[in-house]
Order: structure tokens, then C-alpha cells, then sequence
């Protein structure tokens, strides 16, 4: 294994002096504006310009909210290994802890008369849900609501009613999520507990305000998140900013206006006129996160991969590309580009290069370095629209270079044209796990998996010469797995009947075992099948032939022999034996489905294939899946020739 924990990179970061582009949750008063940024709490004017840090302890601080008369700013912060919720004066000061409880207790608003602060907990609920509650600036024990869960509300001006979310948001990042887990505005009488369900869809309404006589929330009912309003009195709902770029994520009301978050930005509404207005803001400090720094990135490799003979290894360590050698000599950057993210390295199959996608120009390119890190390195842009790249895949000649990206698409590009073909888009797909290349040896064929309209795999040949794709299998089963033959006469793959759709892991499990079985398709038309019908015949005894006289020797013993050039050894002088002739991959399309063969070995749960020398498959199987305990996996080898297995089994 290679020593790498005593691993060393300089991580070189922006300057101090760059500013930081990702404000949130901010919160307003009558003159300021309070936000979040790296972890502390900020304030600045509402007409903008330069913030003033409020705090600068060593845990966070987040989510502010200004009492009704400015004075005061109430925050969740994460003191002493706990999260609770504190207080502190809007010009800066200590700040003054509320609550004590081990639970997480998140602020959310003030109470109307201003001495008391509204937040959510889970502190005595029974299962997986949050209370609202109230905790007095004097101390004492929190009050709960009497209502039976929250996570988000705010009080009505004369503090009779509630508006708030019942439950949790499912899921933050994800858009447009319209399943059960899905957020209802409701508005609660405090008094008797009685509810009036303001959200009549399966869209998610989000951070209710209670400003100018309406209700103000955040929704995606129509697309991006955006600010609605709620009418008391018509009980009607309007949208009141139109937005055709990024969600809004958070919204805090103010005396007369509505502060905004987007894209790290922050805007202020104007209820009435309905203006929008983007907020000029700077900081400035020592942000000692952003210092370049050694960092010791011995445990934080990924993406390895190793040299053709084995004399190096490749990683990708914190947007660096690492190699490091087996026995003798030191780690080598072959990079070195600080602020820039290069990952995926992948080391060419004559050993010249390695291949990574790096963000050097603002968007993901394939950059193609020399392996000891000196010379030119080539880019070459990929697709126009950005988006992410993975599965980087060597031809055997070193000249061409397939990938996958986040829209389900396969390409390759030559190194020389330097231009992107397109090779095939999959129906379904797990993102960059999806369609994998795996070239012939002679660099002329791609052979990947492709899902059909019934989810189940097929694999498919793609020609670079006509540019042309073939599906091989009929579709019915889940194939996958797909590997040339190193002879090139024979395409491997696996295949199964009894996958399906399952569960994902956090919703629920399904417990039935998932075997596959191994196949090769016959590429050639001329190329007989490798598992024909075998016979055992007796011979006949050959005769034995007379021998020759023996030559007589020195007193009897046998003259010596004489040994001449043996028939492959080159003669002196003569020329140097002929290099190995380079595999040819004859490929019949037409009834390539006749030709396809069960290999003889056991059904198993297989998780890969891969090649051997000529006529040996080396079959990766996953152990029976256990709770608590590793899969686990065996390699099993199979010899074409000999029919039969070996090594794991």
C-alpha cells in the first residue's frame, strides 16, 4: 500500500480582501439589515455599504431576528456543543443564553410586546416532530403552544393568531417537490387552537411573516421560489415578486418593507409600490479561512488510479491531481492551481498522460496533462452548456477519451480533432453512474449499457468509424457489465432476471436476493463458438519406430551434441524479431443476437467484469448483503479455453 499519510499539499485560497458573495437569512429592522456570512452574524444599513461583524465567537451563529422595537436581535447559536437560542443588543454585545435544553432549539420571532422569543424543538416530543415555544428575556421555563407541532411561524400584530408550518421541509435542496412531506401555511387561533388551512395544493409554502395587514410567505406553486401574499379579509392569494432566476430562500419582515435572500444576495421589498431593490453590501476581516494553508490530505484521497505498469498511483486530493509512487520517490503535483478544482484522473493506457476535468475556465473542461507534471497541458472544451462530467475512459491507443455527463449522455473525443461526439443519451439513469465506456482493443468500438422503456439494461456497440449504435441483447433482462475480449473476438457482460426496482435505503429496504449470470456475444460471423460440443476419443497406439545407431564418442561414450539456432531465435547481426501484431476487432452486426452464448459459471450477485489476457474474464461477486455487517466481494476467473474457473472459485 502507498505511504501517504505524511501527505502534504499547499492549498492556496482567494485573498483576504475578495468578498464573500453568500449572505443569508437576513433579518429587518427600521435603519438595518442583520445577516448570517461564515458562520457569524453581521449588520449593515438598509441603503447598504460596509457591514460590521456583530460576532466572532468560535461557534456559529444563525438565523437573526430584530425585536419589534430594533433594540434587540434574537439568533440560534451553537455555543458549548450545544444549539440554543440567545439574545444580544442590535449594536453589538454579549450575548444572553435562553435556553439551556440538550435538544436543538432554533429562534424564530419575537413575540408582539417584545419580551418574549418564539422557536421550535424537539425537546419533549415522543417521535420525529418539533413544538413551538416561548422562553421570557427574564428566564425562566419555556412555555409550549398549543398547537401540536411547528417549525416555522410568526405572530399576528395583536399576538392573538399563529401563522406557521406544521411540518418540517422534506427536502431543501430539491425543487418542486410535491410528494407528502410537502409544507402547508396554516394560520391558528391561540386561543381555542382552531386552524384555517391556507395552502390548498402539494406545494410547499415556507416562512410566513405577518406585515401590512397580509401574510407573507415563500412558495413554488408556480416555479421558482418566490414571495406571495395571503388577504386576510378576500382570503386570497397573490404572487407579489415575479422571479424568473433563483429560488428565494429565506424572507424576514420589517416596519415597512420585506428583506430578501437570493443567490447569496440580499433585496428589499417595498410593500407597497411592490419594488424590488438589490442591496449594495461589502464585509471585510482577517477570514482566516480564506489564508493559503498546509493541509495534511492523506485521508481525504479519492478518485485513485494506477499507472499501466503499476510503478504509480493517481489520486485526487482537495481539487489537486496527486501521484505517488509505489516504493521509491516523493508525491508529485501535477497540477499545482490554486482555486482551481481539477478531479477524476485517469492515467492513458501508454503511460504518457492523465487525463482530469478541471473548472480552471469557470466551467468543467477535460484537461490532459503529462504524467510527471512538465510540459503543455491540453483543454478541450466540452459541451456549451454547463453541467458536470465523470467516468473517464482511455481508448487502448491512447488517442481518444470517452466520459459521461449529469444529463444522462455519453461522448468521446479525439485528441487530435479535439471536437466532442456525441455518443448516446440513456432514457433513465443514475446521473454519472450511468452509461460507462468500455473500448475494443483495436480503439474502434464502444460498448456501454443503455436502459430501455421497461428500465431494464441493454448493451449497445458504437462504431467511431460509421458513428453508428447497435443493441446487442433483446432488452428482456438487465444487462450490464459490458467488456471486450483483450483477443477481441468476444464480448462479455452480465446479465439478470430478477432485478427490479427497489426501495431507496432511507425510505425502506426490499429483501430479495439479485443474482446475475455471464454471457459473450461471438463478435465475428467467421469465429466459432467457443462452447461447442466436446468429445473424448481413444487412439490408437502409434507404432514405435527403429532407432538410429548412436555415434560413438571418446572411449565409448556418445559424441556430444550440437545445438543450433533455435527456429525463433534472431540470428546475429540479422534483424530484430517483429513487434506483436495489434489486435484486429472484426465485428458482425447483423444476427449478433444469435451469437450470444451463457458462459458456464455460477449465478451470482456480479458487480463488474473485467478483462484478462486473451480468453480470461475475471468476474467481481458482492457477498450476501447482512445487516451490520461489509458486503464483501470475491473475484472469480474464468479461462474460455479450458471452460472452466479458478482463483475465487
Amino acid at each position: 500500500m502507498f505511504r501517504l499519510t505524511a501527505l502534504f499539499a499547499l492549498l492556496a485560497a482567494a485573498c483576504a480582501a475578495q468578498t464573500p458573495t453568500l449572505f443569508r437569512n437576513p433579518a429587518l429592522s427600521k435603519t438595518q439589515i442583520v445577516f448570517e456570512a461564515g458562520g457569524d452574524l453581521w449588520s449593515v444599513p438598509r441603503a447598504g455599504g460596509a457591514a460590521v461583524r456583530l460576532t466572532s465567537g468560535p461557534g456559529s451563529e444563525r438565523e437573526p431576528v430584530f425585536s419589534p422595537d430594533g433594540t434587540q436581535i434574537a439568533f440560534t447559536g451553537e455555543y458549548d456543543g450545544n444549539v440554543d437560542v440567545f439574545v444580544m443588543p442590535a449594536a453589538g454585545g454579549v450575548p444572553k443564553r435562553l435556553t439551556w435544553h440538550p435538544a436543538p432549539d432554533t429562534a424564530l420571532a419575537w413575540t408582539p410586546d417584545g419580551k418574549s422569543v418564539l422557536f421550535t424543538s424537539a425537546r419533549n416530543a415522543y417521535s420525529r416532530f418539533a413544538e413551538l415555544y416561548t422562553v421570557s428575556l427574564e428566564g425562566g421555563m419555556p412555555e409550549r403552544l398549543p398547537l401540536p407541532a411547528g417549525y416555522e411561524a410568526a405572530y399576528s400584530p395583536d399576538g392573538k393568531q399563529l401563522a406557521y408550518i406544521p411540518q418540517a421541509r422534506a427536502f431543501q435542496a430539491w425543487k418542486r417537490y410535491r410528494g407528502g412531506r410537502a409544507t402547508p401555511l396554516w394560520i391558528a387561533t391561540l386561543e381555542n387552537s382552531k386552524v384555517e388551512k391556507v395552502s390548498k395544493g402539494e406545494w410547499n409554502d415556507y416562512r410566513p411573516m405577518w406585515a401590512g395587514g397580509k401574510v407573507w410567505f415563500l412558495s413554488d406553486r408556480e416555479g421558482a421560489v418566490t414571495l406571495y401574499s395571503y388577504d386576510l379579509k378576500t382570503k386570497k392569494t397573490a404572487r407579489a415578486v415575479e422571479n424568473k432566476g433563483m429560488d428565494y430562500k429565506s424572507a424576514s419582515a420589517g416596519p415597512d418593507a420585506i428583506v430578501l435572500e437570493q443567490f447569496g444576495a440580499i433585496q428589499l421589498f417595498d410593500w407597497k409600490s411592490g419594488k424590488v431593490t438589490p442591496v449594495n453590501i461589502t464585509v471585510s476581516g482577517d477570514f482566516p479561512e480564506l489564508r493559503e494553508k498546509w493541509a495534511r490530505v492523506g485521508t481525504q484521497l479519492s478518485d485513485a488510479g494506477i499507472s499501466p505498469t503499476g510503478a504509480r498511483a493517481v489520486f485526487h486530493a482537495r481539487g489537486e491531481i496527486v501521484t505517488v509512487p509505489a516504493e521509491k520517490g516523493d508525491a508529485r503535483n501535477i497540477t499545482n492551481t490554486p482555486g482551481v478544482n481539477e478531479r477524476e484522473p485517469a492515467w492513458s493506457p501508454d503511460g504518457k498522460w492523465i487525463a482530469y476535468f478541471s473548472d480552471e475556465s469557470g466551467e468543467y473542461q477535460l484537461h490532459v496533462a503529462p504524467q510527471d507534471g512538465r510540459g503543455d497541458v491540453t483543454k478541450i472544451q466540452l459541451e456549451d452548456k454547463p453541467t458536470f462530467y465523470g467516468a473517464i475512459s482511455w481508448s487502448p491507443d491512447s488517442k481518444k477519451i470517452a466520459y459521461n455527463d449529469a444529463h444522462l449522455q455519453l461522448w468521446y473525443v479525439d485528441l487530435e480533432a479535439k471536437k466532442p461526439v456525441k455518443v448516446d443519451k440513456d432514457r433513465f439513469g443514475t446521473g454519472l453512474a450511468g452509461m460507462v465506456a468500455m473500448w475494443s482493443p483495436d480503439s474502434k468500438w464502444i460498448a456501454y449499457p443503455k436502459r430501455g422503456s421497461n428500465y431494464l439494461g441493454a448493451i449497445q456497440l458504437y462504431s467511431t468509424e460509421t458513428g453508428q449504435a447497435t443493441q446487442v441483447t433483446d432488452g428482456m433482462s438487465d444487462a450490464a457489465h459490458p467488456v471486450f475480449d483483450a483477443g477481441g473476438k468476444y464480448l462479455y457482460f452480465t446479465a439478470s432476471t430478477d432485478s427490479g426496482a427497489s426501495l431507496q435505503p432511507d425510505v425502506g429496504a426490499v429483501g430479495r436476493s439479485q443474482t446475475r449470470s455471464v454471457y459473450l456475444a461471438v463478435l465475428s460471423k467467421d469465429e466459432p463458438s467457443p462452447f461447442l460440443p466436446e468429445s473424448d476419443e481413444e487412439k490408437a497406439a502409434e507404432e514405435k519406430k527403429a532407432e538410429a545407431p548412436k555415434p560413438e564418442g571418446a572411449k565409448g561414450e556418445e559424441a556430444p551434441k550440437t545445438e543450433g539456432p533455435k527456429p525463433d531465435a534472431p540470428k546475429p547481426g540479422g534483424p530484430k524479431p517483429a513487434a506483436a501484431k495489434p489486435v484486429e476487432v472484426k465485428v458482425d452486426l447483423a444476427n449478433i443476437l444469435q451469437r450470444v452464448l451463457a458462459v458456464p459459471m455460477p449465478a451470482r450477485r456480479y458487480m463488474g467484469l473485467q478483462a484478462g489476457k486473451a480468453g480470461t474474464l475475471l468476474a467481481i461477486a458482492g457477498g450476501t448483503p447482512a445487516p451490520g455487517q461489509a458486503p464483501g466481494a470475491t473475484v472469480h476467473r474464468f479461462d474460455v479455453k479450458q471452460r472452466r474457473g479458478g482463483g475465487g472459485g
